[in-house]
């Protein structure tokens, strides 16, 4: 089965397991990165010229946000091509940002296509997005791939305090059948640390802001951190001791289970010297968000504010957001939709319903386009804008939901990568594999050794 990355850097599945249980355990503070206090030259200095920065220092960022259901062609695919081409409806409230966003026609996703495995399309699409391998159709025996953003953090993310944030405005099911007989971990996970195992996002923005920069106000952040560390590390004291005092006595299959657990044990130490490496700097000066909003365009655009605020204060430099899982069937009584998105998706060309699903994706794009004017607003240390600095991919694993069809998947990339992408542009690619477009993001991130990713038969040109 293909994993989905043939790398030099591949970790065994005990590793990955592990690293996955124990990620959690920590929270870092940070400010911004300051280019008075010669930033650039610090991440350099880690060994960064080569891995995620741009040519001025600044870090390099890639960000892959997921909307569900598709969209419906005709209003989300611009008129004319290159750098000569119009916004239809869809994608309207992005064109403040026009120089900065690039519309990627004729990229596709065949391993979500059915064949022998029938239907399960949501599952499928959802699953392969980020990891281009077929799933395996099952409720319980799970596999998928690495997904790109886990293979970009396998290289750059000892340069931040986090390897990468998951991040969800979706907090369904996570487990059991979703799908046409295919498990939820599909549906409700875009982040694959390994075939086996997803990476669950976080979908409580007052979870993600605390584990960014500490629990409390602004002025206890670093208090609680210090003491979060001091019974982090007398737990790793008391089972060092405790498993010292029984080593002797354990079987060979019982010592094998402790050096495993042991490993585990220093991999804890590991993050807590990595984040007193990085220092204690205050953490932004705002309240920790409360809880989930009651409305939807409001967790939304919180949950975009915490992927900010990791960018800007370069706790990781790669990160997802689910705003919805695929199939999701929300209603959108906010702008007068009272049925559900999938429901509505499935429309049979009837044009009220073609109609109603053209206006939830707006909304999404809208929501998008606020995020990336945030981005854009925002200065990074080399007084470039955050988006400039920054690669970021909005799309969904389905092209037309009525036809569950793979095929031109609505997909837009926004930022120009510190300079190294060309944005302002609608491009046909043609007929290629979506995965060519990762790879050669992670060709500028700086895994240039990676031949292969996923479905990927070459680098994408043009971008």
């Amino acid at each position: 089965m293909n994993s989905g990355l043939e790398s030099a850097d591949v970790r065994r599945p005990a590793d990955l397991s592990r690293r996955f249980f124990l990620r959690g355990l920590g929270a870092s503070i940070a400010l911004p990165a300051f280019a008075s206090l010669g930033a650039p030259r610090l991440l350099a200095s880690e060994g960064a010229e080569a891995l995620a920065t741009t040519a001025t220092g600044a870090p390099l960022r890639s960000a892959f946000v997921y909307f569900p259901n598709g969209a419906i062609p005709a209003s989300w695919w611009p008129s004319g091509e290159g750098a000569d081409f119009q916004f239809k409806k869809t994608l309207q409230p992005l064109e403040p940002l026009k120089g900065l966003v690039q519309v990627c026609g004729g990229l596709n996703h065949k391993t979500a296509e059915g064949g022998p495995d029938g239907a399960g399309d949501h599952a499928r699409g959802n699953g392969t997005f980020l990891t281009g391998v077929r799933l395996k159709k099952s409720a319980t025996d799970i596999r998928a791939g690495v997904s790109i953003d886990q293979m970009i953090a396998r290289r750059v993310g000892h340069l931040t305090r986090f390897p990468s944030l998951e991040l969800a405005c979706d907090s369904g099911r996570r487990a059991g059948a979703c799908d046409s007989g295919y498990s939820c971990a599909y549906q409700f996970n875009l982040s694959w640390s390994s075939p086996t195992t997803p990476m669950p996002p976080e979908s409580n923005p007052r979870l993600a802001f605390e584990r960014l920069f500490g629990a409390g106000k602004p002025g206890e952040r670093k208090a609680n951190l210090e003491r979060r560390r001091h019974e982090q590390r007398s737990i790793l004291d008391f089972a060092l001791d405790d498993a010292r005092s029984m080593q002797r006595r354990l079987g060979s299959e019982d010592s094998r289970k402790l050096d495993q657990y042991l490993g585990g044990v220093r991999d804890i130490e590991t993050r807590i010297e990595k984040t007193e490496r990085f220092g204690d700097a205050r953490a932004p000066q705002r309240d920790t968000p409360e809880g989930v909003p009651p409305e939807f365009a409001d967790y939304v655009q919180l949950m975009f504010d915490m992927l900010i605020l990791a960018f800007q204060t370069d706790s990781t430099r790669v990160a997802t957001l689910l705003l919805a899982h695929d199939g999701s069937n929300r209603s959108f009584d906010q702008i007068g939709i009272s049925e559900g998105h999938h429901d509505l998706s499935h429309h049979q060309n009837r044009p009220d319903w073609v109609q109603k699903v053209a206006d939830i994706d707006l909304w999404y794009v809208r929501q998008f386009g606020k995020f990336l004017e945030k981005l854009q607003s925002t200065n990074d240390v080399d007084g470039k804008s955050l988006l400039h600095n920054s690669m970021i991919v909005y799309g969904s694993g389905n092209a037309d939901a009525n036809r569950h069809t793979h095929d031109n998947l609505p997909v837009v990339l926004a930022g120009a990568g510190g300079g190294v992408l060309t944005p302002g542009r609608y491009v046909k690619h043609g007929s290629k594999p979506l995965s060519n477009l990762y790879l050669s993001m992670a060709d500028r991130m700086g895994l240039h050794d990676v031949e292969r990713f996923g479905d990927s038969d070459a680098r994408l040109a043009n971008v």
